[in-house]
C-alpha cells in the first residue's frame, strides 16, 4: 500500500471513530408505525432518546431502544478510552426503509379473496459525538 492511500486510510479511520451505527433488518412492525416513533428520537442526545423511547407506549419503541443501546455499545466497542458522558453521544441519523412483505390471502363473500400484506421495515440508527463535531468546525 502507498503512502498517500495509507494516510487516506488512517484519516477515514479517525472520522469514523466518532460515528457508530446498529441495524435492525426485517423487523416486523409497519414502517409507518416505526416511523412515528422514530420522529420522536431523531436529532435528540442519547440519554434523552432513551427516556422517550423507555416512556412511550408504542411496541415499536421497545424494539428501537434496544437498537440504541447496541449503537451505545458499538460505540464503546470502537472507543475503548473514551468517555460515554464527555462525548456528548446524539442520534445523528435515523432511517426507517421498507423491508419484506409477507403476502396472504383472507376469504372474502362470493368465493373472491383479499390480499392482506404483512410489512416489515429495516431501521439503521448512526451516532455521532458532539465534542468531535464541535472541534472539527
Amino acid at each position: 500500500m502507498g503512502v498517500r492511500k495509507r494516510e487516506t486510510a488512517d484519516a477515514r479511520k479517525e472520522a469514523n471513530k466518532s460515528i457508530a451505527f446498529a441495524k435492525l433488518n426485517n423487523c416486523p412492525t409497519s414502517p409507518r408505525k416505526m416511523r412515528l416513533v422514530a420522529d420522536l428520537v431523531r436529532g435528540q442526545k442519547v440519554e434523552r432518546a432513551l427516556n422517550i423511547l423507555r416512556f412511550s407506549s408504542k411496541e415499536a419503541s421497545r424494539k428501537l431502544e434496544k437498537l440504541v443501546l447496541s449503537a451505545i455499545n458499538n460505540w464503546e466497542q470502537k472507543n475503548s478510552e473514551g468517555n460515554l458522558e464527555e462525548a456528548g453521544l446524539f442520534i445523528k441519523e435515523i432511517r426507517v426503509d421498507g423491508g419484506m412483505m409477507l403476502k396472504r390471502l383472507r376469504p372474502a363473500p362470493q368465493g373472491r379473496a383479499h390480499r392482506i400484506r404483512k410489512r416489515s421495515n429495516h431501521v439503521t440508527i448512526v451516532l455521532g459525538a458532539i465534542n468531535n463535531v464541535q472541534s472539527n468546525s
